[in-house]
């Protein structure tokens, strides 16, 4: 990595886990961020997946300055009108099955507290996740995830397993091709069985799966899945990090299929860039939490700075409907992208939902052998060409397109010319 010398810091920076880009961002507005020689790049990651609106929205730039000017931070047990406000109107668009929100910093958190709270209220341990799953990088949290980060870091915390994602591309069992008839999900379950020791705790899972490369459940799938969880008394955890508040053209993905978690986690969306993370349940499960003596309590739960930005994103969404206008641009950039599809053949397949796109990219379309080769020269060449879109999937070679909810058309068309021209001049075909 050779980054410009004005910037020696950069050896002072602990490695945590990917190469850093050369690209020093010495600003960001909307869609764009700008290097350090001032060059325009289109941002198809906003951000860490959290810039919901775009970088440095107006109105997250007030939110910071309002609270700025009144509270920053508080004792926990001290509550700021924006945490009450955030609380009720996040409610307002939630199932009445899901009405007690407490708000922590950052997916992992939010996350490690669902889980508590479903051991606590089951009296049990176990818990299900999904391959390819990535729920955060917490002790917890981290043990239901799957999708990397594993290895060399000893026992993870006793009692979880994982179900295969229902992967139509790659069938995970393989028994389908193309579409998927839910035998993953009964022979998961049948295998989950045979493990348990009798403590069957919860299940948690992200509705559309991210870093496992943008994987949707076929219908009647979550339903399915809700019916397995009741029978064994297992509370469903749905993780709506990545998903919640419009990403996928709906406030809320479970929205999609109409089933409705027992527990539901927010993040990256919910702050816009500002760390800030829910976890909400129902009242039964609350008051038996609490009953039991629930305790989740953090230096920043309920912090007025963080509720502030996420009060004004929950009411910008909802003003602005932006879940339509990212499901009518996510159909956009689909229709835009099967087009290259028609003319290269390294496109093996293109999915997701609103604006939470995959495209992989193999080397033939019959083998399906992924091109990783491709995928890390192309996306290098689409940063130097000016567009900026990372990779998920683990070993496969799949592009992850998530620009922000109020991207316009001009943008997508600009984009999608990068994704092309780094295609040919890769080599592709």
């Amino acid at each position: 990595m050779s980054l410009d010398p004005k910037h020696p810091g950069v050896d002072n920076l602990l490695f945590y886990g990917r190469d850093f880009s050369e690209t020093i961002v010495e600003r960001a507005s909307g869609t764009y961020i700008y290097d350090q020689n001032g060059r325009e790049i289109i941002d198809f990651s906003s951000g860490q997946m959290c810039a919901t609106l775009g970088h440095n929205h107006p109105v997250i730039v007030e939110a910071i300055e309002k609270s700025c000017k009144s509270v920053i931070h508080l004792d926990s047990t001290k509550l700021s009108r924006a945490v009450l406000d955030l609380a009720q109107e996040l409610c307002q668009l939630l199932p009445a099955q899901l009405q007690k929100a407490m708000f922590l910093n950052t997916g992992a958190e939010s996350n490690e507290a669902a889980i508590r709270l479903a051991k606590l209220h089951t009296g049990k341990f176990e818990i299900v996740g999904f391959t390819g799953s990535w729920h955060g990088m917490t002790a917890g949290a981290q043990s239901n995830t799957y999708a990397s980060a594993r290895r060399g870091y000893g026992p993870s915390a006793t009692g979880n397993f994982s179900l295969p994602a229902p992967n139509c591309y790659r069938c995970p069992i393989r028994h389908c091709s193309e579409k998927c008839d839910k035998t993953c999900l009964e022979v998961g379950f049948e295998q989950f069985d045979s493990w348990s020791v009798g403590a069957a705790a919860a299940v948690i899972i992200e509705p559309v799966q991210s870093a496992g490369g943008m994987i949707v459940p076929p219908p009647g799938y979550l339903a399915r899945l809700k019916e397995l969880c009741e029978a064994r008394g297992m509370i469903l955890i749905f993780d709506e990090a990545q998903t919640g508040l419009g990403r996928v053209g709906s406030n809320f993905a479970f929205e999609t299929e109409g089933v409705v978690p027992d527990v539901l986690t927010l993040s990256k969306t919910l702050g816009g860039g500002v760390p800030l993370a829910a976890t909400v349940t129902g009242e039964q499960i609350a008051d038996d939490a609490r009953n039991k003596g629930f305790n989740f309590y953090t230096s920043h739960v309920s912090d007025p700075l963080p509720a502030e930005v996420g009060l004004a994103i929950v009411r910008l969404i909802v003003e602005e409907s932006l879940a339509q206008k990212a499901l009518e641009m996510g159909q956009y950039l689909t229709e835009r992208l099967r087009e290259l599809q028609q003319r290269f053949e390294v496109i093996g397949d293109i999915r997701g939902r609103g604006l939470l796109v995959g495209v992989e990219l193999v080397e033939d379309r019959y083998t399906k052998r992924p091109a990783i080769d491709l995928i890390q020269r192309a996306s290098k060449r689409c940063l130097e060409l000016g567009l900026n879109i990372n990779k998920a999937g683990g070993g496969n070679a799949i592009w992850r397109l998530a620009p922000p909810l109020n991207i316009e058309k001009r943008d997508i068309d600009r984009s999608v010319a990068i994704i092309e021209d780094s295609l040919i001049q890769c080599g592709a075909s």
